[in-house]
């Protein structure tokens, strides 16, 4: 079992930065974080290979937000910078993906969610 603890959400105006921490209990080989809005589909926001360190993005956030990791603290970062009103929503860490993208099919755990709140 693997426990994820986020941190970091809350609420900016358009154009801000936010950073969201997500600390897992033990070491595992892949992190992401992804993205809920009620009434739409689960989007996937970012992920990142603990070996290596390699990135992928989604398509709506590539250039804007830059995920990281602290491997001897087994956490991950997400900094969200010029954000927009659409970047709204509850963000989730998950751990274990499967494969490790944006589009992973088989996610093995979640963290509980952190709100972010964009006011234009």
């Amino acid at each position: 079992q693997v426990q994820l603890v986020e941190s970091g959400g809350g609420s900016v105006q358009a154009g801000g930065s936010l950073r969201l921490s997500c600390a897992a209990s033990k070491y595992t080989y892949c992190m992401g974080w992804f993205r809920q809005v009620p009434g739409k589909e689960r989007e996937g926001v970012a992920a990142i290979y603990y070996t290596g360190g390699s990135t992928y993005y989604g398509g709506s956030v590539k250039g804007r937000f830059t995920i990281s990791q602290d491997t001897a603290k087994h956490t991950v970062y997400l900094d969200m910078h010029d954000l927009k009103s659409e970047d709204t929503g509850t963000y989730y860490c998950a751990a274990e993906l499967v494969p490790c993208t944006v589009e992973a099919r088989y996610i093995g755990y979640w963290g509980k969610g952190t709100q972010v709140t964009v006011s234009s």
